[in-house]
This record gives structure tokens, sequence and C-alpha cells, in this order.
């Protein structure tokens, strides 16, 4: 239900990726103004493919927007959305202002979470901190 109402990229948390717990957006006022990832987080839009979707129309329109064989393994997401996006700030915050989390990586084997070690060593909050999941 959600998705119909995205105009260009709408965004959402996503469970048990990257390392953590929960790689999310940093929402503010109904923005993106970062996000919390720990996998390559120099990344332009350090976001894991599940936590996106770009309006078809969108799409239809710019056929410049596809997936390339040609970029640097783990940056997929953000060659395409550079495409369609000038900045983060343009991101449309779904889940409840990316509070909640309605999608998940799964596997049939037990998650790690090697990145929440690091948080916590640094002395940083976990990463499903303030987060329903």
């Amino acid at each position: 239900f959600q998705m119909r109402k995205i105009k260009k990229v709408g965004i959402w948390p996503v469970g048990l990726v990257g390392g953590l717990k929960v790689e999310k957006p940093v929402v503010q006022d109904g923005k993106v103004i970062g996000f919390n990832s720990m996998w390559a987080p120099q990344r332009p839009y350090p976001i894991d493919m599940a936590g996106f979707a770009i309006n078809l129309d969108l799409m239809k329109k710019n056929e410049n927007v596809k997936f390339s064989f040609d970029v640097q393994k783990g940056y997929q997401e953000s060659a395409i959305l550079s495409k369609v996006l000038s900045s983060a700030q343009e991101l449309e915050p779904l889940a409840e202002n990316c509070t909640k989390v309605y999608v998940w990586h799964t596997r049939t084997t037990d998650p790690t979470f090697p990145y929440e070690v690091v948080l916590q060593k640094n002395k940083k909050p976990a990463s499903d901190r303030g987060i329903e999941v």
C-alpha cells in the first residue's frame, strides 16, 4: 500500500543485512539526513537493494535507469539511484518514517552481526535502537 504513494524513490529499513540487525536511513523532520550502514558507508546511497523502490513511471521516462555490469561490487544501488536522484533528501521515507522493519534478508543459517560488535566497542547504540523490528 505505501509503495503506491512513491513519487520518485521510497526508502525503508532492512533487517538482518550488512552485518547489522537493521540497516536504515536516518530521518529527521521527514527527510533522509544520513544512513546507518557499516558496509562501505562512503557509497553515495549506502542502501540495500531490498530497501527502496523506484516509481515505475520514472523508470519508463528515463531509459538510463537500469542495472549495469560495469558497476563496482556493492555499488549497484548507488549507481541506479544516482540516475534518478540529485540528493538523499529526495528519498521518501516509508515504514512510518523508517521506524519499522517490514523487510528482512533471510538465510537458512543463523545471522551474524559483526558490525554490532564494532558499534558496541565504540560505545555507539545498537543498530536496532529506537526501531520496531
